[in-house]
């Protein structure tokens, strides 16, 4: 009888190492694909980067556009002030 116990607890220990290897199997090829992952990220994180610093030069950019068209209007109120009412 301890025969036949010891043959099931084998049987079930090589059952749950086969289940547990079909399990692990599709998982060995994933680390290709997580390093193209990584490279496609890296890729993005370096593009993200030159994208924010093309906003930061735009910004710049837009800010002394505001500051001419403040000055512009400055000197427009003061030629009509000038000009005098008509």
């Amino acid at each position: 009888m301890a025969a036949v116990l010891l043959w099931i607890w084998i049987a079930v220990v090589v059952l749950a190492l086969i289940i547990l290897g079909a399990a692990a199997a599709p998982l060995l090829g994933k680390p290709g694909g997580l390093r193209r992952a990584a490279v496609k990220l890296q890729g993005r994180q370096a593009e993200a980067m030159r994208l924010q610093a093309s906003a930061a030069t735009l910004e710049q950019t837009l800010l002394g556009l505001q500051q001419r068209a403040e000055t512009m209007q400055r000197r427009l109120a003061s030629i009509g002030q000038a000009a005098g009412p008509k």
